[in-house]
C-alpha cells in the first residue's frame, strides 16, 4: 500500500468515526442502508373497516408481498372521514417505506380533497398500483322492458319523474348517473335517484323490480343476471364476464351522447411522495416486490378464489388512472350536490 492511499485510507476512516459520533450519515452509511432496506416490519394501512373489499385487498396483498420484501407486513385499519383518516396518517409518518396506504384510493382521496376539507393533494402520494378497479354496469331491470340506453334516455325523456334508477351513496356510480343526465340535456329531477348504503341493496332493487334501473359494480352483479338487462359496462375495454355488452361510449353512439367514463373504486398500494423522492433505491425495490408478487400464482389463485381484482397497472398507469378521475369528479362534481 503506497504511502497516499494510507493517508486517504485514514482520512475516510476518520470521517466515518466524525460522522457518527455527530449522528449524521455518510454516503457509505446510506448505500448500506438502502442494500440492507426493508430492516423491520412494515405496516398497510386501510381507511375502510374489516371485511370490506379495501381491507380483503390489503391483506391478501401483505400475506403474499412479505416473502418478496423479506419482513412482514401487518394491517392496520384507520377507518373515517371516508378514508381521509388514514391518508393523512400515512403522511405523519417518518417518509422511511415503513407505513404505506393499502385501501380504496379512488374516488375517496379526490373527495377528500375537493369536498371534505383534506390538507393533502394527490400530488403528495407516490402510486404504486391499482390493483383492483370497478367498472360499472348500467342495466335496466328485466321488468322495464328496455333493451338499450337509446331507450333509457327516450323513456326517461318522455316520462319525467316517473322512472328511477339505484346507487349507492358517493360511488362513481353515482356520478355517472348525473353526468349521463347532463350529456342528455335531462334535468336531475326527472330521474328518481335512489341512493343505497350498498351495492347489495342498490341491486336488489333492480333485481326486484323496484327501480328501471341500476349503475354499479359489474363484478359484484353477476348473481341478479337473469333479473336484468345490461345496457353498457363504464369500461374503455370489453369487460370479463360481460360478455357482448358494448361499452357505454359505443351504446351511447346511437343517441349521438358521449360521456367521460369514470372507474369505480381503485383498491392499492400508495406511499408518501416524499418516500420515493428521498429513496429511490427502497422505492424501486418496493415496486419490484409488488410486481414479482402479482406475478406469483399461488397469490393469483388465492386472489381469484377469493373474488380479488388481480390487476398489475405499475405506478405510470396508476397515477394516470387516479389522476383522470380527479380531473373528472373535480369537472363534474358539482352535478352531485
Amino acid at each position: 500500500m503506497t504511502q497516499k492511499h494510507r493517508q486517504i485510507t485514514r482520512r475516510a476512516a476518520t470521517a466515518m468515526t466524525l460522522a457518527t459520533a455527530m449522528g449524521v450519515a455518510t454516503p457509505l452509511q446510506l448505500a448500506a442502508q438502502e442494500t440492507e432496506w426493508p430492516e423491520r416490519p412494515i405496516t398497510f394501512v386501510v381507511g375502510f373497516g374489516v371485511g370490506g373489499s379495501a381491507d380483503r385487498t390489503a391483506r391478501a396483498l401483505a400475506q403474499f408481498m412479505t416473502d418478496e420484501i423479506g419482513q412482514p407486513i401487518s394491517v392496520v385499519n384507520r377507518e373515517g372521514a371516508g378514508g381521509q383518516l388514514a391518508a393523512a396518517y400515512v403522511l405523519a409518518q417518518p417518509a422511511d417505506g415503513y407505513t404505506l396506504l393499502a385501501t380504496s384510493l379512488s374516488p375517496y382521496l379526490a373527495n377528500s380533497i375537493l369536498n371534505t376539507g383534506a390538507d393533502y393533494t394527490l400530488d403528495d402520494f407516490a402510486f404504486i398500483n391499482g390493483q383492483w378497479s370497478d367498472h360499472d354496469l348500467i342495466a335496466a331491470s328485466a321488468e322495464s322492458g328496455i333493451s338499450s340506453m337509446a331507450e333509457m334516455i327516450t323513456a326517461i325523456k318522455e316520462a319525467p319523474g316517473e322512472h328511477s334508477v339505484s346507487v349507492v351513496t358517493g360511488s362513481a356510480g353515482e356520478l355517472s348517473t348525473y353526468i349521463l343526465l347532463d350529456a342528455a340535456g335531462i334535468p336531475a329531477d326527472d330521474l328518481n335517484i335512489v341512493t343505497y348504503e350498498s351495492g347489495g341493496a342498490a341491486r336488489s332493487a333492480a333485481a326486484g323490480g323496484q327501480v328501471d334501473f341500476t349503475i354499479l359494480g359489474a363484478e359484484g352483479s353477476d348473481a341478479i343476471r337473469d333479473m336484468i338487462t345490461p345496457l353498457a359496462v363504464v369500461a374503455e375495454e370489453p369487460l370479463e364476464g360481460w360478455d357482448g355488452v358494448p361499452l357505454v361510449n359505443e351504446a351511447l353512439a346511437e343517441a349521438d351522447l358521449e360521456i367521460p367514463v369514470v372507474s369505480g373504486s381503485i383498491r392499492g398500494l400508495a406511499a408518501s411522495a416524499e418516500f420515493r423522492e428521498q429513496h429511490p433505491d427502497r422505492w424501486e425495490k418496493l415496486v419490484s416486490a409488488y410486481e414479482r408478487t402479482m406475478q406469483n400464482p399461488d397469490f393469483i389463485a388465492h386472489l381469484e378464489a377469493n373474488e380479488i381484482g388481480a390487476e398489475w397497472l405499475g405506478p405510470e398507469k396508476t397515477t394516470a388512472r387516479i389522476e383522470s378521475n380527479f380531473e373528472i369528479l373535480e369537472k363534474y362534481g358539482h352535478l352531485m350536490q
